[in-house]
């Protein structure tokens, strides 16, 4: 439990704080949030979304996965995900683009395919081609793989996804070929989550990263998602230990994800804690150079994702169900602030 008299100093909020404004005068490039399509119809959320002293980048959570773009084999859809992108270039800020390859929201004719080596590639080149020459030049980055490798790390390396059974892990270095081959500018990411605790997982993502790297693969930076429970967390020198290692390989980082889900219902104690768990994370970034920024995985309790994914668990985001600012916020506006005139 933690006592709210005995709090650090940089829980105290920070009346006028800005996160992203804050975090580009620490030096990284932005501080942004994931956002979906049917949140957007919620003016007063927008509103909080399309203000760029706090949000400098968006996500799009679902639009660009391939159950939105590619619902029948060859035939796309860009609905969804240009109506974020077409909300962040009016704002002026950036997108991580998210994402071409992932085991996950596949559609049946995809996950339940009988494949070859030589079918699976061509549609998953065709996937990959189509998405990123429509978004050419106006995505900062692209997700280009996402959660290839197995979460256990005990008996397996890879996730035995539909293209890892066809293709082997060639699939990794061939989708980021790609990607590359259809925009030359937009930065190429590695995806996955659990990479930031010391561990199996993160030693075999090194080993991916580090092949890569040596091979000559098109791959220009390593996200570490960050979705966490709090009081659990990775310890501040386990995240940025493990970011600094792809930094050392010539690769720029990024939190991609970041969130920290408590045990409902909360309470001032718990929100201290998650509090003290978000300020760990943006400050394991600010120390490591090379992390290019931190993005939340989406900014209110109302749109989170985690309720519908770990029952009595909730509360995860910066701000409530009421979009009133929780004390993760002023954690994080605090840390940045200690920070302004840094660079990255």
């Amino acid at each position: 439990m933690v006592r709210a008299s005995l709090l650090p100093l940089f829980l105290l909020p920070a009346a006028y704080a800005q996160l992203h404004t804050l975090a580009v005068a620490a030096g990284l490039k932005y501080f942004g949030t994931a956002t979906d399509n049917n949140e957007l119809s919620d003016a007063p959320y927008v509103a909080l979304l399309s203000n760029t002293s706090d949000f400098g980048q968006i996500t799009p959570g679902n639009g660009q996965k391939w159950d939105s773009t590619e619902r029948s084999q060859g035939v796309f859809s860009f609905e969804k995900g240009d109506e974020i992108v077409a909300l962040a270039a009016k704002n002026s800020q950036l997108v991580r683009c998210h994402t071409l390859v992932w085991h996950a929201q596949l559609p049946s004719w995809v996950s339940s395919g009988s494949w070859t080596r030589e079918t699976l590639e061509t549609v998953m080149k065709n996937h990959i081609t189509e998405l990123v020459t429509h978004y050419k030049g106006k995505c900062y980055s692209w997700d280009v793989v996402n959660e290839a490798l197995d979460n256990s790390a005990t008996t397996a390396v890879y996730r035995d996804s539909p293209f890892y059974k066809a293709m082997g892990e060639d699939f990794i270095r061939i989708a980021f070929e790609t990607a590359r081959a259809a925009d030359a500018e937009v930065k190429l990411y590695y995806n996955d989550y659990n990479i930031e605790y010391a561990g199996a997982k993160a030693n075999n993502a090194l080993t991916l990263i580090t092949k890569l790297v040596q091979a000559g693969t098109p791959i220009d930076g390593v996200g570490a998602q960050g979705h966490y429970i709090s009081g659990k967390t990775p310890s501040k020198s386990d995240i940025s230990s493990n970011l600094a290692k792809y930094t050392a390989l010539g690769l720029e980082v990024a939190i991609t994800e970041l969130d920290v889900r408590i045990q409902l219902p909360s309470s001032p104690e718990k929100f201290a804690q998650q509090a003290l768990d978000y300020a760990s994370s943006v400050q394991a970034c600010l120390d490591v150079a090379g992390c290019v920024g931190v993005t939340v995985w989406d900014f209110t309790d109302k749109y989170s994702w985690i309720p519908s994914v770990s029952p009595g668990d909730g509360a995860a985001n910066i701000m409530d169900e009421n979009l009133n600012k929780k004390p993760a916020y002023d954690a994080i506006a605090a840390v940045l602030e200690g920070h302004r005139g840094g660079s990255t």
